[in-house]
């Protein structure tokens, strides 16, 4: 039994395997064998030390498996295929202990890696669109880096909201792979985003912006939107926004922005089993397609980070146990 520890913040090199036996389950908890461990953002962010941690700590929010052992009143029996993605820290690891009311069941004909690289996307998918954007048919979306992991599930549930989504990203690559996805229009990353947003709505701007980049693309988001808009500020992958001077927002047309996160949207256990198991059933049912583009072994962790650091990948990452 292995996991990944850092002892401290930094780079890649920072993260180390090592032996770990996280022994057996106590009450209401599952000794999961682990098959494979999703890949996110918020990992790097925890392992730079930008989300700060209690140190030493393992890494990871989100993986699928198989319940090796249970504990007294976990009501799953051994051998059934679980998923999670809302913590505590810890997935990356070959197995690992975990309160069976934070697991949902993999549906039948749902492959364990679809269910590790997609869970966490896509319940952060499920309540930025139904719950803190709340999408209406015919309002206009803006995606920055949609061909992400997110930015495609992104498209692909804004689009069966029945919303108009205009994809960024930064090459005609990863467009055509959002177009591939339902995007109605792509843009190339650049300083004349939100003038091309513009001439496609006819001047008036997108209704929302959906903004996992951060800090590069702050200002063009704000020029995105609408009167009266909405820009849902939900990653920091080119750096975190600072020294907001909220006047920004009168001056675009009384915005409004909010940086909310997937922890208060699935705050207990009635609302990871509800949304939780919705999401995987629409990944079952073919409603909802994870692509998986690059895979790993848990060893090589580091090199994970830095691929998906540098933006050398699309859709979804995984290390493989």
């Amino acid at each position: 039994m292995q996991s990944i520890r850092i002892t401290a913040t930094g780079g890649p090199e920072v993260m180390q395997l090592v032996d770990h036996d996280p022994g057996p389950p106590g009450p209401v908890q599952l000794l999961i064998r682990q098959t494979v461990i999703g890949i996110n953002f918020i990992d790097i962010y925890h392992r730079s030390g930008l989300y700060p941690l209690p140190l030493p700590s393992g890494l990871g929010l989100e993986a699928a498996g198989v319940v090796e052992a249970a504990g007294e009143g976990a009501g799953i029996t051994p051998g059934t295929r679980v998923a999670y993605c809302w913590g505590p820290i810890g997935a990356y690891a070959t197995h690992r202990l975990i309160d069976a009311a934070r697991v949902v069941p993999i549906p039948d004909g749902l492959s364990d890696e679809t269910a590790a690289a997609g869970l966490l996307k896509g319940c952060t998918t499920e309540f930025l669109v139904e719950r803190c954007a709340r999408i209406q048919p015919g309002q206009w979306a803006l995606v920055p880096a949609a061909a992400g992991g997110v930015g495609l599930l992104l498209v692909q549930w804004l689009k069966a909201a029945g919303a108009h989504v205009i994809a960024v990203a930064g090459t005609p690559e990863k467009l055509a792979l959002a177009a591939s996805h339902g995007a109605d229009h792509g843009l190339l990353q650049d300083d004349q985003v939100a003038t091309q947003v513009r001439a496609i709505t006819g001047g008036v701007g997108v209704d929302v912006v959906f903004d996992g980049v951060g800090a590069a693309t702050w200002a063009s988001s704000l020029a995105s939107l609408k009167r009266r808009g909405l820009l849902i500020s939900f990653g920091n992958a080119s750096g975190p926004v600072t020294g907001v001077n909220l006047g920004v927002l009168s001056a675009h047309g009384s915005l409004f922005v909010t940086r909310p996160t997937l922890f208060d949207y699935y705050p207990d256990a009635d609302s990871i089993q509800q949304y939780g198991r919705r999401v995987l059933a629409m990944m079952a049912s073919g409603a909802l397609t994870v692509p998986v583009h690059q895979r790993w072994p848990l060893a090589e962790a580091a090199a994970a980070h830095r691929a998906l650091e540098s933006r050398a990948t699309t859709g979804a990452s995984v290390l493989v146990v």
